[in-house]
């Protein structure tokens, strides 16, 4: 019996409604699942391209329904099309996007944001932050508990004993300590504490190597330090092709790897790929 995998249209002005019906009537998606989709209740009232408090309430609206019937069983999980921060910020809303606000709806104590793609896995120490915070915001024990939350998600997606690295804040991991103290003082303290309790994770590696190695089978996933450092590698090595999966929920959530393009909304150019694959890596896992 084929999985009910919801998904959310997200911000009715993106590019979310174009790759939600691309999705649809893709044949892998039909064959894999029941899709059930969640959006705007009168779409036409939106314009392509258009930032507004009303979408960002909308697709908020819209994931909210979505993670009620998955919690209460009536749907296998969920596949989210993508959100716009800035409408979610004029609907006076305090998320700053999927990840948070997943976490908050869902009750769940310790969730982290994980790009996965057959060749490349990485998880995101910190997220949505300004890379000035980073270095504040990436203590021992945000570290810690973002290492332990992979350690024993990772077997869901075929990983039953997984090897972790972690990048380097710094340039060269911090060189000892002459190009920044955190790697030293901070993640190199957190990886050893985690490897004397039986975790297999190793590093700060220079980050510069470090995703050529993972890519290549040396590690099944990279704890990334920020945003940029761990997407920037698997945009480029996986754009359209990579999802976007909320570790730490109670429920099944995924999503594609790219935003709203507002740029090209409503031209009929997007691409549905991401989505596609971010729903049959759901109804894999819900299978």
């Amino acid at each position: 019996m084929r999985p009910r995998i919801g998904i959310t249209v997200g911000d009715p002005s993106g590019i979310g409604p174009e790759i939600v019906a691309g999705a649809i009537l893709d044949p892998r998606v039909q064959a894999a699942c029941e899709p059930v989709v969640y959006g705007a209740q009168n779409p036409g009232m939106f314009r392509p391209g258009e930032i507004s408090a009303d979408g960002g309430r909308t697709a908020y609206d819209a994931i909210v329904r979505a993670v009620h019937d998955a919690v209460r069983g009536e749907i296998a999980g969920i596949a989210t099309g993508p959100v716009s921060k800035e409408a979610f910020a004029k609907a006076g809303l305090p998320w700053r996007g999927h990840t948070d606000l997943l976490g908050h709806l869902t009750g769940a104590v310790s969730t982290a944001m994980m790009f996965y793609t057959p060749s490349l896995v990485v998880v995101l120490a910190t997220v949505h932050v300004p890379l000035a915070d980073v270095p504040r915001l990436l203590t021992a024990d945000q570290l810690e508990r973002v290492i332990r939350l992979t350690t024993r998600e990772l077997p869901r997606f075929g990983r039953p004993r997984p090897r972790l690295a972690v990048a380097g804040l710094n340039p060269h991991a911090g060189e000892h300590g002459l190009m920044g103290q955190e790697d030293e003082m901070v993640l190199r303290p957190v990886i050893r504490a985690c490897r004397e309790s039986g975790i297999t994770v190793d590093g700060p590696f220079p980050a510069d190597t470090l995703f050529v190695r993972a890519a290549r089978g040396e590690f099944d996933a990279v704890i990334a330090c920020y945003h940029d450092q761990g997407l920037i590698p698997i945009k480029l090595t996986a754009f359209g092709r990579a999802v976007n999966v909320t570790l730490g929920l109670p429920i099944i959530r995924t999503s594609v790897d790219h935003g709203t393009a507002f740029d090209i909304a409503g031209k009929g150019t997007a691409d549905p790929g991401s989505l596609i694959e971010a729903v049959l890596l759901a109804a894999r896992l819900a299978g």
